[in-house]
């Protein structure tokens, strides 16, 4: 895969099925328009195959009706525009806009009258992002809106911006009615998220900030407001950081949950980061916890809960793999091993969806960018690639204190010795696995091999694992990534004598420690949207308020000591900082630091930065970008490893 082929991916995401209708959206890439293209691909359920359904700029999320007459899904009609929520008959037919708001609409749910929708949207106050101060008058320009005043923490996400000037609102609206308007059903004085249909219809269940975001909480809860109007009332008071709630037939609620725990010192929040996501169930007087807190780390990512006459399909996350597995509707911290496997082993789900016992999921391996799959049926579509593709192999091996790593390696064509790149991945509580990776099949095309730890600190290995690295960066986790990288060399069709290393955010943090602690190690280094000193970072960073905090201490000392560049005269090989220039996630401070400290200890630095890109360039930049970016890192590579 070369950078150019970014373009040829299909991309397969959400799918939704009610009896024999199931449907995917794809998005491709398109490097010369900027901009992601895709539709709606209706997939036959007995393998006849797949074709496309719908055919605007971009449809996506589709969502259809419990009666199975209607599809509810977002659609982008222009390159720039927001998604507007649109319903179109199953069988068939012109789709109808139902929203026409200044951004946009969130992912629409179906109320159990398959006639009702419910979705959150962003609604700004008057006088920004568009919305005029009166209404009939022109909008002011960005730079000519009035000041924010900010009196929390918690006031900007990265990707998202700034957003108590633009709350989240709760909606419903008559789908079928094309008279009627969206109606709010929360005022925004704070935001919800992630609407779900009580099972009566009567009311809507959404998630929103521990009461009602009056002060900022690492806590979130389960509300519920009446879909004729009212106030929100609390339903479940959660154990930590909840999502994607379910509603059951009696009344109770199914929810994901990472129950924070204690704090492990004074002023300190480290129980709020590396925690598990478990699967909880509220029956109306008290909350159960169905998965273990320690082996089952559910993946949220890829969709709510469903509930199936047979128990309640969760994907997990497992040694790199997202798993499709079955929970028993009352079990009661059910460990891994006592889940059933349903779909992704040695690969990831991507997204599920169930009707009756037809199962449906996307499922991604590392030479597969994803396929539909029928669960006990078989794989229904051949999306596949255009292009050859890589498949990665499994990695295992023994850090020097003896506890056990992973990782994989993916091999470029030939008998070498091929060049080697170290790619370490971000978080850190999050993995390298066997789903489809862009950035390892287009360096392995160009003749290099990839090796991908998950050292500890990484998502997907039990919470301990996860936990391990709180207070002690730059320790287990630096031996448990060049322990990987020893286990790959073992392989003589690579070439130790021409390594590099590069990662972004906390990989772009390992990256910079690397070149400073073990630059004999390396030829050269890539440090991407990294974190390279905690103290500006605590103040900088969306999150920066406690994440310095919860995984290194609130000791400035000790956070100086963690910092790579406290270390920055170590570094003597090439190095390349890399950065967007709107990254609110590791700020863009965090770049030009090290930079300017490289460059006047003489090394051979250089600073790549992207304009009007945040911290998931690298997955859901602009195209155009992503492309270039590809032609940097083969140059950069090209320059130090060939």
């Amino acid at each position: 895969m070369r950078p150019d082929d970014l373009q040829s991916l299909t991309l397969p995401g959400s799918v939704s099925v009610r009896g024999d209708l199931v449907l995917v959206d794809v998005t491709c890439p398109d490097v010369t328009a900027n901009a992601y293209r895709g539709g709606l691909h209706r997939v036959a359920p007995d393998g006849g195959g797949v074709r496309r359904w719908t055919w605007a700029e971009r449809d996506l999320a589709p969502r259809i009706s419990p009666d199975g007459r209607w599809v509810a899904f977002l659609r982008v009609t222009a390159r720039g525009k927001a998604p507007q929520l649109h319903v179109m008959p199953a069988d068939g037919g012109e789709a109808r806009r139902v929203t026409d708001l200044e951004l946009g609409a969130g992912v629409p749910v179906w109320a159990p009258d398959s006639r009702r929708l419910a979705f959150t949207a962003r609604v700004p106050e008057r006088g920004r992002y568009g919305a005029p101060l009166v209404e009939g008058e022109e909008a002011p320009a960005p730079d000519a809106e009035a000041p924010r005043h900010i009196t929390r923490l918690d006031y900007r996400l990265d990707d998202v911006g700034f957003t108590a000037d633009r709350h989240a609102r709760l909606f419903a609206v008559d789908a079928l009615d094309p008279d009627t308007e969206p109606v709010e059903l929360t005022d925004g004085t704070f935001s919800a998220a992630e609407p779900a249909w009580t099972a009566d219809g009567e009311a809507v269940l959404f998630m929103a900030d521990r009461d009602l975001g009056v002060a900022e909480s690492f806590d979130n809860d389960v509300y519920r407001v009446p879909a004729s109007g009212g106030a929100p009332e609390l339903v479940v008071r959660t154990a930590g950081w909840a999502a994607r709630p379910v509603a059951l037939p009696d009344g109770g609620v199914l929810f994901y949950s990472a129950e924070h725990g204690p704090v492990s010192g004074p002023g300190t929040v480290s129980g709020t980061v590396a925690r598990n996501t478990s699967l909880w169930r509220f029956d109306g007087e008290r909350v159960t916890r169905l998965t273990d807190l320690e082996t089952v780390d559910c993946e949220k990512a890829a969709g709510p809960p469903v509930v199936t006459d047979a128990g309640v399909l969760v994907a997990v996350r497992n040694r790199g793999a997202v798993e499709l597995r079955r929970v028993p509707l009352d079990a009661d911290n059910a460990v891994l091993p006592d889940l059933e496997v349903l779909a992704g082993a040695q690969a990831e789900v991507k997204s599920f969806d169930a009707d009756g016992d037809r199962i449906v999921a996307v499922v991604s391996t590392s030479d597969n960018p994803g396929e539909v799959v029928l669960v006990g049926g078989g794989t229904l579509t051949d999306f596949g690639s255009e292009v050859p593709l890589r498949r990665a192999a499994e990695l295992t091996g023994t850090a020097p204190d003896g506890y056990p790593v992973h990782g994989w390696v993916v091999l470029p064509e030939g008998e070498g010795p091929h060049p080697v790149v170290l790619a370490v991945h971000g978080g850190p509580f999050m993995y390298h696995g066997w789903g489809f990776f862009d950035e390892a099949q287009v360096y392995a095309a160009a003749g290099y091999a990839v090796v991908l730890p998950n050292p500890r600190g990484s998502a997907g290995y039990g919470q301990a694992h996860g936990q391990a690295v709180i207070g002690a960066f730059g320790t287990v986790d630096v031996d448990d990534v060049l322990a990987v990288l020893d286990v790959a060399l073992e392989n003589p069709a690579l070439d130790a004598d021409r390594v590099g290393v590069m990662g972004g955010s906390y990989g772009g943090f390992m990256t910079s420690w690397l070149a400073a602690h073990h630059g004999e190690r390396f030829r050269a280094a890539w440090s991407e949207r990294a974190v390279n000193a905690w103290d500006s970072f605590g103040g900088s960073s969306d999150i920066g308020w406690f994440f310095a905090d919860a995984y290194c201490g609130p000791s400035p000392e000790r956070q100086r000591a963690m910092s790579p560049l406290t270390y920055a005269e170590k570094i003597t090989m090439p190095f390349m900082v890399v950065h967007s220039e709107h990254d609110w996630r590791c700020p863009l401070e965090q770049a030009q630091r090290m930079f300017v400290a490289l460059r006047r200890n003489g090394v051979e630095a250089e600073m790549l930065l992207f304009p009007g890109e945040g911290h998931e360039l690298t997955r859901s930049g602009k195209p155009r970008h992503r492309k270039q970016r590809f032609d940097a890192v083969l140059e950069w590579w090209g320059r130090h490893l060939a």
